[in-house]
């Protein structure tokens, strides 16, 4: 990997690994409502992106606007999965959760014959999940009454499988700006639509906001939306998606040390185990191979 796909990786992977403790302080006590937040994070996201992506090329072309608008609204429905299922379980399930989705994309490119799936892969990535449930042994008491929380969260990972896929394959072209623009704007759109139908969210906007879950709002509309998914496209037009998916084994890691300073959580030795054959599972899925091949190349 050249130093700055290395760089695209750890800025995705401490930037997401943040916002699992960035929206519990926005939806949180006297923060906003889960949907009210939704909209606003991705309206304030494409405020700032679309000035970018006007000075973009290329931009998509026929089908392409198809892809983009599928993948924009999948997006939409993955937000709203993981934002209620954190509302039933806590975020360290949803993180463990999630470590599944290198699994789930194995089986999808095998399927469809997008990627060559390796051993190698599958069993990194079981190992790193394994790695993910000791992290949070302690956590992962999950009761019958948070089943549809998990199901939530779970389905919120086969979607984000299902549009990586899509826009690894047909959008490889495309300026990661704009790529990210359109997304996005999609995105908001079905996000603002869906609040103003459930009625706003389950809590009214006050004025002045308050101010801690506000500026959780901005690091999640600013940062965990803009710059990640600028970097994330980005990366995802230079690497496969074997390796953007081991993306999720990093998110926990970061997730935890994150709450260790901001909620002065102790880390236990088990912690330090956990993150030990996390980081080992994913040496043996990132070890240096040779490249993997993609059956239908690129499509235009």
């Amino acid at each position: 990997m050249s130093q700055a796909v290395v760089a695209a990786y750890l800025a995705c992977a401490l930037i997401w690994g943040t916002t699992w403790y960035a929206i519990r302080v926005c939806i949180g006590p006297g923060g906003f409502g889960t949907l009210d937040a939704l909209a606003l994070r991705f309206v304030i996201a494409i405020v700032v992106l679309i000035p970018i992506a006007l000075r973009s090329r290329p931009w998509p072309r026929g089908a392409q606007w198809g892809w983009l608008v599928l993948a924009g609204v999948l997006d939409a429905a993955g937000y709203v999965l993981v934002y209620l299922g954190e509302e039933h379980v806590p975020g360290a399930v949803a993180a463990v959760l999630y470590g599944t989705q290198p699994l789930i994309l194995a089986v999808f490119l095998t399927v469809t014959g997008m990627e060559t799936i390796t051993r190698r892969h599958v069993i990194g990535a079981l190992v790193s999940l394994a790695g993910v449930a000791v992290l949070f042994l302690d956590r992962l008491d999950v009761s019958a009454q948070q089943a549809v929380g998990v199901g939530m969260v779970l389905g919120s990972v086969v979607i984000a499988t299902t549009y990586s896929m899509i826009m690894k394959r047909h959008t490889a072209n495309v300026h990661a700006a704009v790529t990210t623009t359109v997304f996005l704007v999609v995105t908001a759109a079905v996000l603002g639509v869906v609040a103003l139908v459930a009625g706003g969210g389950d809590r009214v906007l006050v004025w002045p906001p308050p101010l801690v879950p506000t500026a959780a709002l901005l690091y999640l509309a600013l940062i965990g939306s803009v710059v990640a998914f600028l970097t994330y496209f980005w990366l995802l037009q230079r690497t496969s998606l074997l390796v953007t998916s081991t993306l999720v084994f990093v998110y926990p890691l970061v997730a935890i040390a994150t709450d260790a300073l901001f909620e002065a959580e102790t880390l236990t030795a088990r912690a330090y185990v956990g993150a030990a054959i996390t980081l080992g599972g994913l040496g043996v899925s990132l070890r240096r191979s040779r490249p993997v091949s993609v059956s239908r190349g690129r499509i235009p």
